[in-house]
């Protein structure tokens, strides 16, 4: 029965990335993605982009993943591990997403991350920029870290501290996505929404 609360608002999530992922295909959004990424670039000076692409880094696939595993490890727990199958799920959606959808990301002209280094995931482009796999990503794994944090055994202040910290870290992590040119406003969206559906439902394994 507790892993029906689980289930039914994945499934909720799920849905309402599908339906937005009707809206993105129809390019109704469209006007609106360009408008946000030109304020955010006009709002946020040059000076911050190297901090800002450091977050790139930390949402690859590598950093996350292996995150995940020391989480499961942690746990000591082989049930805990199988968090990795609504994940690799999440993926497979995503790539799916952008193999079918004609949802080009960002022209160049926007492109202001500017580090030197890329892991390896960087470089695999399916050719459509929906949904954003870093939006999917840091939000699959805070919402396992929210979830941790509510279940532990810290005073009620410190879970306020580290869950204001997440929501932080989260907010400028999606942030990063639109002011660095890498994704649309609507990507990060669709990436929430999957990141959302797929987090919850890992808690199940939890």
């Amino acid at each position: 029965m507790k892993k029906l609360w689980f289930i039914l608002p994945a499934c909720l999530f799920f849905i309402l990335f599908v339906l937005f992922t009707f809206v993105v295909k129809k390019e109704l959004l469209s006007n609106f993605d360009f408008d946000t990424t030109v304020r955010l670039q006009n709002h946020i000076p040059l000076q911050y982009d190297s901090f800002l692409s450091f977050f790139s880094l930390v949402g690859s696939f590598e950093i996350l993943a292996g995150l995940l595993f020391f989480i499961a490890l942690f746990r000591r727990k082989i049930l805990s591990f199988l968090i990795f199958i609504p994940l690799v799920g999440a993926h497979i959606v995503e790539l799916i997403g952008k193999s079918l959808m004609n949802h080009p990301g960002p022209p160049f002209l926007f492109f202001r991350y500017n580090l030197d280094f890329l892991f390896p995931s960087s470089y695999v482009q399916p050719g459509s920029s929906y949904p954003s796999g870093h939006s999917l990503r840091i939000i699959f794994v805070s919402v396992i870290f929210f979830y941790l944090i509510m279940k532990s055994k810290i005073n009620n202040y410190s879970k306020v501290f580290f869950n204001v910290f997440l929501i932080m870290f989260n907010v400028t992590m999606l942030t990063s996505r639109i002011s660095l040119g890498e994704h649309w406003t609507t990507d990060v969206v669709g990436g929430i929404l999957l990141g959302l559906s797929s987090g919850i439902f890992a808690l199940i394994f939890l």
